[in-house]
């Protein structure tokens, strides 16, 4: 995240606990997260186009265990 946006601001809090016993959780956790990124990156963009770029960023995580996301982004 941190190379890929340029953040001024960058929060990333494991919510897995929050999600024990629901779709998408495991034993290990860090399958939940919060993410709060304020980046120049996002300007001109809507909120969904913002949620999209992290995603795909994300990819590889998804693919390994990441099964959502809480999202929070801004611009400078």
């Amino acid at each position: 995240m941190q190379d890929s946006f340029s953040p001024v601001k960058l929060s990333v809090v494991d919510e897995s606990h929050l999600h024990i016993g629901h779709a998408g959780s495991n034993d290990d956790g860090e399958s939940h997260f919060f993410i709060e990124i304020i980046s120049p990156d996002f300007v001109g963009k809507t909120r969904v186009a913002a949620h999209r770029l992290i995603n795909d960023a994300l990819s590889g995580e998804f693919e390994t265990g990441l099964h959502a996301l809480r999202l929070k982004t801004g611009t400078p």
